[in-house]
């Protein structure tokens, strides 16, 4: 009799120790997409960075934030409507000159970047270069061209944002497909923080610039690869004033 009460009060230890342990597991595997997404930016980030025809690091030693929209899956041959998500990360500070924040989720619609070969995948970086075009993507959406001014980014290692547009503009932007990295206007396009995969990254409702000034806590260990390597090419903001 009382090893059967002794086997009967192990199975229901058992039995709630698992039932207790069903939430922990659904939070961890309920954010994968999102954890996924920023690990992906960060690959993006890492292999344009060390590519000789990538993302110029005097220009991005310039920029306040970058955004990083990886692998935007295209539905036809003129691309239009397009919709993606990635990650912004934004130096620090109420002046932008701190260290790289975590990542903030984003979402991107609208627009055109002209034609492309039908349903082919392409990576999209965007480059914020004033403290106005931060705090426009951070606020809410963002219209490239309307709220915020944008232009095609510089390419290569040693290039410069020496054309009055690109001086200019708030924001440079870039496309990469099937190996060809180049820049690209997309103007159109509209940006904004994704409040849900924020919300599931982070465990808790946050906004973009709470993420930003690090008030929703440290950086997910998915952002590793991203942060690591904008600490390493661009340890410090030097745009004017900086």
């Amino acid at each position: 009799m009382i090893r059967h009460l002794k086997e009967k009060r192990t199975i229901f230890l058992t039995i709630t120790g698992l039932c207790l342990m069903i939430p922990g597991i659904a939070i961890a595997t309920d954010n994968q997409h999102e954890q996924d997404r920023v690990k992906e930016s960060g690959n993006v980030m890492e292999e344009l960075l060390d590519s000789p025809s990538g993302v110029p690091i005097s220009v991005l030693n310039k920029a306040e934030c970058v955004i990083v929209l990886p692998s935007v899956k295209k539905a036809g041959f003129i691309v239009a409507g397009q919709y993606g998500k990635g990650v912004m990360t934004c130096r620090g500070g109420e002046n932008f000159d701190g260290p790289w924040s975590a990542p903030t989720m984003m979402e991107s619609s609208g627009g055109s970047v002209g034609f492309q070969a039908g349903g082919q995948a392409t990576d999209f970086v965007v480059l914020v270069m004033n403290d106005k075009g931060a705090r426009a993507v951070m606020n809410g959406k963002a219209k490239l061209g309307a709220d915020a001014s944008v232009a095609a980014g510089p390419v290569g290692r040693d290039a410069e944002a020496s054309t009055n547009a690109a001086m200019s503009a708030e924001m440079l932007s870039y496309s990469r497909a099937q190996g060809v990295f180049a820049g690209v206007s997309l103007s159109g396009t509209s940006l904004a923080p994704d409040g849900g995969a924020n919300e599931k990254l982070y465990g808790k409702k946050v906004s973009a610039t709470e993420i930003i000034k690090g008030d929703a806590g440290p950086a997910p260990d998915s952002a590793k690869i991203l942060l690591a390597t904008l600490t390493e090419k661009s340890p410090t903001n030097i745009s004017k004033g900086k």
